[in-house]
């Protein structure tokens, strides 16, 4: 039997091994059930921590923007009230007075140093009303602002105020930064 050239330098493997041999590359790429089962697990577990902590992640923002208001958003409103009336607020006029014109300051008051609505401006985001004092007892030359926190109650840790806890020589009468 004569064989050619091409048959001499290459032979060929039977029909049979090169068919299981096919198969076993197939089946070592594909997933099994089982792990398939266990990356949807792993999957469910991760949504279920994200779930979890969801409701974290809101209360943190919600300490963020009760502090950013305390420290930095009313300051500007209570300054230019300051410019215009010659002082700050009374404890007894309170934050309304950025909104309405306490009677006996009228002359003066050229407000509202506060836009938008009262009833949802003055509150914190645990649905409490900001808190103020002047002349502060944090802050003797200037004012107290803070919000109750996630509590509701006065006077507690958890109390977000413009004073500063870290700064003792924060500038009197001016919110310190935390």
């Amino acid at each position: 039997m004569q064989t050619t050239s091409a048959t001499a330098n290459h032979s060929r493997p039977p029909l049979r091994h090169s068919l299981l041999r096919r198969a076993s590359r197939a089946s070592s790429r594909a997933f099994t059930l089982i792990e398939i089962l266990i990356v949807l697990a792993i999957g469910a577990m991760i949504v279920g921590l994200a779930v979890a902590n969801f409701g974290g992640l809101f209360s943190g923002a919600k300490v963020d923007v009760a502090r950013i208001f305390v420290t930095s958003s009313i300051q500007v409103p209570l300054e230019t009230y300051r410019m215009h009336v010659g002082n700050y607020p009374s404890t007894t006029e309170g934050l309304q007075a950025l909104v309405t014109t306490p009677s006996d300051k009228a002359d003066r008051w050229r407000g509202p140093y506060l836009q938008g609505d009262i009833n949802t401006v003055l509150i914190d985001p645990w649905k409490n009303s900001y808190q103020y004092r002047f002349p502060g007892t944090h802050n003797p030359n200037g004012y107290d602002i803070w919000s109750k926190g996630p509590d509701g109650q006065d006077g507690t840790p958890d109390d977000i105020g413009n004073w500063s806890t870290t700064n003792p020589n924060a500038i009197p009468g001016m919110p310190a930064t935390q």
